[in-house]
């Protein structure tokens, strides 16, 4: 069975989430790991998060977006799909690309944990100081 409608391929990431993204043309339908946006991302903020990208270029309602996200937690996740969405609308559009760079959304944030150092009990929690 041949693909009869094209279909375009982003890959997001952020902290320790990957997200595998796949638009095509459709009705505004998100679905991320099987599951619809709705109840994979119960927080609303983390909802319009993935959506930005969408948004910013008025594409709401033009494509389906299936996402297979694994790694990190919820936030890291909203923000590697919304990244993935974003790469995905390039390779569909590349007209699309000034206002996608323009809003941040093609940049990879580069914000990771920071490891922890001997000494200390995190990052850069020191351990309680005794004068005595």
């Amino acid at each position: 069975m041949a693909l009869a409608t094209a279909q375009f391929w982003g890959t997001g990431r952020r902290k320790e989430a990957v997200a595998r993204v796949r638009l095509l043309p459709g009705t505004g339908n998100i679905v991320i790991n099987g599951r619809p946006l709705e109840q994979y991302f119960p927080i609303k903020a983390l909802q319009v998060m993935v959506q930005q990208p969408l948004v910013a270029t008025e594409t709401l309602g033009k494509f389906d977006v299936y996402a297979r996200v694994v790694g990190g937690g919820i936030s890291g996740q909203a923000g590697a799909v919304r990244h993935g969405i974003a790469r995905a609308l390039v390779k569909a559009d590349a007209t699309l690309r000034p206002v996608l760079k323009q809003g941040g959304f093609l940049t990879r944030d580069p914000r990771m944990k920071e490891r922890r150092k001997y000494g200390l009990k995190k990052a850069r929690k020191a351990p309680q100081f005794s004068k005595r």
